[in-house]
């Protein structure tokens, strides 16, 4: 009778080591780079247990198991997770109770097209080019807002965004839609009215942000687009036409004299008025300043060499900044390379026309 005591007295002493080395003891046994868990949804505990254990993540998949149980814990949260140093069971068995599932930042500039997302997104990993632009073409999910728009372009709020390694065009564009949202309707609160024309407010403000790198500018850029539209002046911005060579797939990163005649209902160079919807993802400065332009009395603006613009009133006196930027960027040619010659000095610029 003692014999039989003592062996279970030493199995009991056994499995408690047992239990405290697999459950309190930190373990890796995954490569030092780290390791990927995807843990699929309705998946029971003793599955969790074994792609844990199978992928080194903890030592024992029984006494895992084990720890769910006396957890009473019905689920653990679905998701991918990354484990990347020594953890106890407790560790793992906290991070996917709480679905701390693994994200990775996904930074989108002021003024990103849906097709720089598109190409961003591709290139980190998070989806392929086609998927996410198949779901930014798609205007339904803002027919409230903008019942007339082509495409999600302009509500694809550029932001900091945490995402899982590998999403679908549908679940990122609806976080970068509920983004604009909650900016939108912040930006409301000042001016309720403009829910009613949220469309031409946001195409606005895209052109405003691909017109100028600069905050502080906007507002005036802006002012001067509102004049030409009021007056009944085509906008010619450049960054329409560069749009609609993007939507025909003939954009080649610069434009000459030959692009301003392309014909497109995006060309505000051959059309009056907005264009049908946004070309680009403008941010807030960018949204406020079209909102809420300030008054001025300027019609024309000309790139000034450095990031702003000289803006002018008349024509007369535009053509006279259009001249003082070429002799500008021909000094700085000239500084730059020792020699320069007035062809050399040329650059895109708005030509200096009243239509």
């Amino acid at each position: 009778m003692r014999r039989v005591f003592l062996f279970f007295l030493l199995l009991l002493v056994l499995g408690a080591g047992y239990l405290y080395l697999a459950l309190y003891q930190p373990y890796q046994g995954f490569p030092d780079g780290g390791v990927y868990v995807d843990i699929p949804h309705g998946a029971s505990q003793r599955t969790i247990a074994r792609l844990l254990a199978e992928n080194g993540v903890v030592r024992s998949q029984l006494a895992f198991a084990w720890l769910c149980r006396a957890k009473k814990r019905h689920t653990l949260e679905a998701g991918e997770y990354f484990f990347d140093r020594p953890v106890t069971a407790f560790a793992v068995y906290d991070a996917l109770a709480n679905g701390r599932v693994y994200v990775k930042e996904f930074v989108i500039p002021e003024g990103f097209t849906m097709y720089d997302i598109a190409n961003l997104a591709a290139s980190e990993g998070f989806l392929s080019r086609e998927n996410f632009l198949a779901a930014a073409r798609d205007p339904s999910p803002i027919r409230d807002l903008a019942p007339g728009a082509p495409s999600l372009e302009g509500f694809l709020f550029p932001a900091t965004y945490e995402f899982p390694r590998h999403m679908t065009g549908k679940d990122m564009t609806e976080a970068m839609l509920k983004k604009f949202r909650q900016e939108w309707t912040s930006l409301l609160s000042a001016d309720p009215p403009a829910q009613n024309r949220a469309q031409d407010v946001v195409t606005l403000a895209s052109l405003v942000e691909r017109e100028t790198p600069r905050p502080e500018e906007r507002p005036h850029v802006a002012g001067v687009f509102t004049n030409r539209l009021r007056i009944g002046q085509p906008l010619q911005c450049d960054p329409t036409v560069a749009y609609a060579l993007t939507l025909a797939g003939l954009y080649s990163g610069k434009l000459d004299g030959r692009d301003l005649h392309y014909e497109s209902p995006y060309n505000t160079y051959r059309n009056k008025g907005l264009p049908p919807g946004p070309i680009a993802n403008p941010g807030e400065a960018a949204l406020r300043a079209a909102l809420d332009p300030p008054p001025t009395d300027d019609l024309y603006f000309v790139a000034n060499t450095e990031g702003g613009h000289f803006f002018s009133k008349t024509l007369k006196e535009h053509n006279q900044n259009v001249a003082r930027y070429r002799r500008l960027l021909q000094q700085e040619q000239t500084a730059a390379s020792g020699t320069s010659s007035p062809a050399q000095a040329v650059k895109q610029f708005k030509p200096a026309r009243m239509q």
